[in-house]
């Protein structure tokens, strides 16, 4: 993903982004429209569908009108201490009575940005609400400095001073370029000192894969010159960019405990003093072990490259090979070289050595670059650079790290050269070219088995059936024709040569159909493993998938083959170094055992992940995840506590930390770095040893001799126990392969079933205005810079909006523009309102049918918008809690207006409720209004849920019913009033309506009932689906309604098939009440209650209202009426028109 580099080599900080937006608007507030998903089917409030209309001019009063109530609402919270909370004495509360989010804390060589703010807001907003409805929440936050990029930033800071002098002048892109030399890279040496580091690449490649100068990037960022150098020391960026994020994440409003925040190190000897203790448990219980493994290594940095340490490839593993030592018989032409040097090899990688028995030949890409390596035991390994990098990482090699190259080649040198292959029929193969080979994947040689690979049985047919193919790469017959496709797997439906079967099938052609060839791949491949059974050799009758690994083995063993791994797909270290497999002996946690993987799917399941896609990916996860290297040769953190050369990793230090926000109050009282201890000196470091963490967390006996006071080791206890196990984190998506599986993991192993985490919360990535962001193009925008330019309660109020799925969500600056100008105009609007003279009918007053209308819509309102942010729906229940509510105070403004006005209680009901609803989104904003215009006492943020009657559907649907008459009606008068149009003459003049007639059918009848009643049987209500035959059903319900008498079938589904495809629309939305024979509420009595609304809404002197069996009112209908089209919600309508005037 674009990220923001603020050092050359960053490590991904552990909330998930993808991130976007560019500088200041270049457009005036005002001229932005509202999120097109966030425009209902109903009209948008009269403020916000003007917005467009109206425009602003170009200027920011109304942002700084939200920025002075930002600030003024932030400085009240910091007064009031709204968000610090202790956990209440034993007994006073209850766990449901508590709420304890949290957020990966970020990784600290950078500012924030809105990727930052977008996983941010969905901890924020969930917090905010549990808050709102009174519980005790704890939302802490501390600070991510573990791991390598910001040591490897500082020594690239001092090494570019040292270089180019202070300030720098560094040299052109053609200087650097002509200063690089061609010298191979030294293996780093071994490193005893993990604070220490030595680069192993010149300067030009050490500036490999940044792009830029780190006193360059720093420079970027607004850091002055005079300052630059300061970063060269690594401790000065944990003193710089934790409290600017403290700062930005204050200033967007969030409700965080300040005094629980920490950064990670042992420059913080408490949380350092947590980890040592965590490591030492997991020592004890064994799931820390020290083993050689394959691991994703940076030879730069010299040690392994976790998910954290990369700047590209995070997720990705090693993918181990065997290698098919097939010896060269003859050494002709260039190769010729190496006559007497030693046994030379041609190394084959393979995923399937039990098909060796088929090989025909073997394959090399004619313009590849391959090289003769020095190998062990005197032997010469054929292979690519790369392959040989991995492989000398694998103590493959005289010199680790340092593949010898004896002899450049390209491809075509090799081709002709006779090998006797393991396991082969034939007593010599020879080297063919094939042009698909990939350079970047194995090591470019190539076993060919054509009874079972598509690939290269068209590869083999094509150099037999052309001789100018075999011309052109100087392939003489005796290397082809005599081999032929052996058999060697029998597999059920494809026979015993299933790539030669599926070709011809599928009707490939040559090699070069590689879509085709593809799909065959995957079909013989999957289906010879699973289900066939070889045919030769000793294990001949046994199913591959059982004896793959034995004939592996037999090959290992005996000389023939060797274990061989590299990156599945490309990594790049933070360092910009192209990442190798290396087998290294270090500590490995041992994810994946399978008592403790039981454990954690036990967990999994009890956790809540809100969607099946997250839990998916945790079972997935969970399936494949295997022991993890957990220890770090350089870097910053914490040294494991058994082995003072390491460090342990940045992924592995953060997995339970949550624990540690209970108590960091106690320890650092409130100071994020506690260098030295408590500010008040009370508690030491060394007084928190490994037994006061087992008391605290584990429950364990209290420790003797401590010197720290039983009350105070209480009241840590106590803090635990209360919070623990935390509600909810959030996450992105992409933690899930990684830090959301490692905790899983590690509470399963250190906690009771009690203490495991309830749910997880993951995202996905953040767009900005459907781009991703990268600084490079100038789509991005940092935390700090997006509240300056929208305010936070509008930055939020679009982040809401973005999305809440696992998909890609969007931040549209538009959309953050339009909040602007609608939150503006609302907080005009109710000062404006509830002001003296605003013409509201005075409290007490009788309630009508609209101020009925609106409380319902309210009840409505907080109803949805509970339930949306129950299940963590932001978007929902924005649009709940605005933009359906202020449709309804709309209606109702208009519903009432030059009639008896609106109502002062129900208007301040509206207003109440808006500002609680909208309090976790827009907190300042709503806050202002509570305290300042409400004058109410407290908080909204504390204020609780508004207190909400049962919502009567009924009512809004019979509302919903007049605003969708209303909309049908003006269409049919202004038809009414249009003059016939005439093809000669002017003209006529157009006439006015002055009267309209409505007849109401008040239920279905005939084949319409019929119809209906056959559509609810055929229903699912908890789909809102219909069974697959239920045209059918339709059809054979209304065959004998004498209506339809004389029809046969076709002309019958012509009539009734439209009409139930419609219903079945609807009721898909609206549910089995929508297919009832009568609407739940008197359409009549509902027309006549709104009769004056009608009429001043139509701008009609009158309106009539009747029923279709109504013979005489029908009969005075200015014009014929078609009765028969009327159906229950749709009636009929006739307009008297007065007679036009002429001149």
């Amino acid at each position: 993903l674009p990220r923001l580099l603020l050092c050359a080599a960053w490590e991904a900080p552990a909330a998930v982004f993808s991130t976007a937006a560019g500088g200041p608007s270049d457009l005036p507030e005002g001229q932005r429209q509202p999120h097109p998903q966030q425009q209902p089917a109903q009209q948008l409030p009269a403020a916000m569908a003007s917005a467009a209309k109206e425009g602003e001019p170009q200027n920011f009063a109304r942002r700084d009108q939200l920025l002075a109530i930002q600030a003024e609402a932030q400085k009240r919270w910091e007064a009031g201490k709204v968000f610090e909370v202790d956990a209440p004495a034993e007994g006073a509360s209850t766990p449901d009575d508590k709420f304890f989010g949290n957020f990966p804390y970020p990784y600290m060589n950078g500012m924030l940005h809105l990727g930052h703010a977008f996983s941010l807001s969905k901890l924020e907003f969930a917090s905010a609400y549990h808050r709102l409805l009174g519980k005790k929440v704890l939302f802490p936050q501390g600070f991510h400095c573990t791991g390598m990029p910001i040591k490897a930033c500082a020594d690239r800071l001092a090494r570019e001073l040292r270089t180019y002098g202070n300030p720098p002048v560094f040299p052109t892109e053609e200087e650097a370029a002509a200063s690089v030399t061609a010298e191979p890279e030294a293996a780093p040496e071994a490193k005893t000192d993990p604070t220490k580091y030595k680069s192993t690449k010149s300067k030009a490649g050490a500036k490999k894969g940044t792009g830029s100068y780190q006193y360059q990037i720093l420079q970027s960022v607004g850091i002055s010159e005079a300052d630059i150098p300061a970063f060269s020391d690594p401790l000065h960026w944990l003193d710089f960019f934790p409290p600017l994020a403290k700062s930005d994440i204050t200033a967007m409003g969030c409700g965080v405990d300040w005094r629980r925040s920490f950064i990670t190190t042992d420059v913080n000897p408490f949380y350092d003093s947590f980890v040592r203790w965590q490591f030492n448990l997991l020592r004890k219980l064994g799931k820390v072990i020290k083993d050689k493994r394959f691991t994703v290594y940076s030879p730069l940095d010299g040690q392994p490259c976790a998910d954290h340490d990369r700047a590209s490839g995070e997720g990705v593993g090693p993918q181990e090979y065997t290698l098919i030592k097939m010896k060269a018989l003859e050494l002709p032409g260039k190769l010729s070289q190496l006559q007497g040097q030693g046994t030379v090899y041609f190394m084959a990688a393979t995923l399937r050595p039990e098909t060796m028995y088929g090989q025909t030949n073997c394959w090399a890409l004619p313009e590849g670059d391959y090289g003769a390596f020095r190998g062990l035991d005197g032997e010469i390994y054929i292979m690519a650079a790369r392959a040989a990098l991995n492989l000398s990482y694998q103590e493959k090699t005289p010199v680790a790290g340092q593949p010898e190259c004896l002899l450049e080649l390209k491809g075509q040198d090799l081709i002709g050269t006779p090998l006797a292959s393991p396991n082969a029929v034939h007593a010599r193969v020879y080297v063919l070219p094939l042009l698909t080979i990939l350079m970047n994947k194995g090591t470019g040689i190539v076993t060919s088995v054509p009874s079972d690979s598509p690939d290269d049985y068209m590869a083999l047919s094509d150099l037999k059936k052309k001789p100018k193919l075999r011309e052109k790469f100087g392939v003489s017959d005796e290397w082809v024709m005599p081999f032929d496709v052996i058999p060697i797997i029998d597999v059920p439906e494809l026979g015993n040569m299933a790539a030669v079967k599926v070709c011809e099938d599928m009707k490939i052609q040559s090699q070069n159909d590689t879509t085709k060839l593809a799909e065959a791949k995957g079909i013989v491949y999957l289906k010879g493993f699973n289900e066939g059974v070889l045919c030769v050799g000793p294990h001949a009758g046994k199913k591959v998938s059982e004896v793959k690994p034995i004939i592996r083995n037999e090959m290992l063993a005996s000389g023939q083959a060797m274990l061989y791994s590299e990156p599945e797909k490309p990594v790049v270290s933070r360092s910009g170094d192209d990442c190798v497999v290396a087998l290294t002996d270090q500590w490995y946690l041992t994810y994946g055992e399978d008592e403790w993987r039981a454990l954690t799917r036990e967990a999994l399941n009890q956790l809540e992940t809100y969607g099946d896609e997250a839990k998916n990916q945790f079972v997935s996860c969970l399936g494949w995840l295997q022991q993890w290297a957990c220890s770090r040769s350089f870097g910053l953190g914490t040294r494991v506590p058994w082995d003072k050369d390491f460090l342990i990793e940045s992924l592995s230090d953060s997995t339970i930390y949550m624990a540690y926000y209970t108590v960091a109050h106690v320890l650092q009282e409130g100071d994020m770095y506690c260098k030295s201890g408590s500010p008040s000196g009370t508690i030491k470091p060394e007084h928190v040893t490994d037994e006061v963490w087992d008391y605290v967390f584990l429950g364990k006996q209290l420790p003797s001799n401590c010197p720290i006071s039983e009350q105070t080791l209480a009241k840590m206890r106590r803090e635990f126990e209360y919070w623990y196990p935390f509600d909810l984190r959030v996450s992105g998506k992409d933690l899930i392969q990684n830090h959301l599986s490692f905790s899983l993991y590690t509470h399963t192993a250190v906690f009771p079933r009690e203490h495991w985490p309830r749910a997880f919360r993951t995202n996905g990535h953040l767009l900005l205005n459907n781009a991703k962001m990268a600084k490079s193009t100038g789509n991005f925008k940092t935390l700090k810079q997006s509240i300056e330019e929208f305010s936070a309660d509008a930055m939020r109020w679009a982040l809401a909006d973005a999305g809440d799925t696992m998909e890609d969500a969007n931040f549209e600056t538009s959309t953050a523009n339009a909040a602007i100008l609608r939150i503006t105009k609302e907080l005009a609007w109710i000062e404006d309102v509830l002001a003296e003279g605003a013409g509201l009918r005075a409290p007490g007053a009788e309630l009508t049918l609209q101020d009925k209308i609106m409380l319902n819509e309210v009840n409505i309102a907080c109803v949805r918008a509970r339930d949306a942010y129950e299940k963590m729906l932001f978007r929902e229940a924005l649009k709940s809690a605005a933009y359906d509510l202020g449709n309804a105070r709309d209606t109702y403004r208009f519903a009432t207006a030059g009639a008896e006005g609106m109502s002062r209680d129900v208007v301040l009901r509206y207003i109440e409720a808006s500002a609680q609803l909208l309090a976790p989104i827009i907190p300042h904003t709503s806050d202002h209004i509570w305290v300042n215009v409400l004058k109410k006492d407290g908080s909204v943020l504390t204020a609780g849920w508004p207190k909400t009657e049962t919502p009567d559907f009924v009512m809004q649907r019979a509302s919903k019913y007049i605003e969708d008459q209303i909309v049908s009606m003006r269409k049919l008068v202004a038809k009414a009033e249009a003059p016939p149009k005439k093809k000669k003459g002017p003209p006529e003049p157009a006439g006015k309506v002055v009267h309209g007639d409505v007849y109401v059918a008040e239920r279905f009848v005939g084949w319409q009932e019929k119809t209906l009643l056959a559509l609810q049987g055929a229903f699912d209500a908890k789909t809102k689906t219909f069974a697959a035959d239920v045209n059918d059903q339709v059809v054979a319900a209304v065959a004998a309604d004498e209506t339809l008498a004389g029809l046969n079938e076709k002309q019958i589904k012509a009539t009734v098939l439209p009409f139930a495809k419609f219903k079945m629309e609807e009721a898909g939305g609206g549910g089995l009440q929508v297919l009832d024979v009568k609407l739940p509420f008197d359409e009549v009595a509902m027309l006549e209650a709104n009769l004056e609304y009608l009429k001043r809404a139509l701008k009609l002197p009158s309106v009539r209202i009747a029923v279709i069996t109504d013979a005489d009112a029908v009969a005075q209908a200015a014009h014929p009426v078609d009765i028969k089209a009327a159906y229950p919600g749709n009636p009929a309508t006739s307009f008297t028109l007065e007679a036009p005037t002429t001149a």
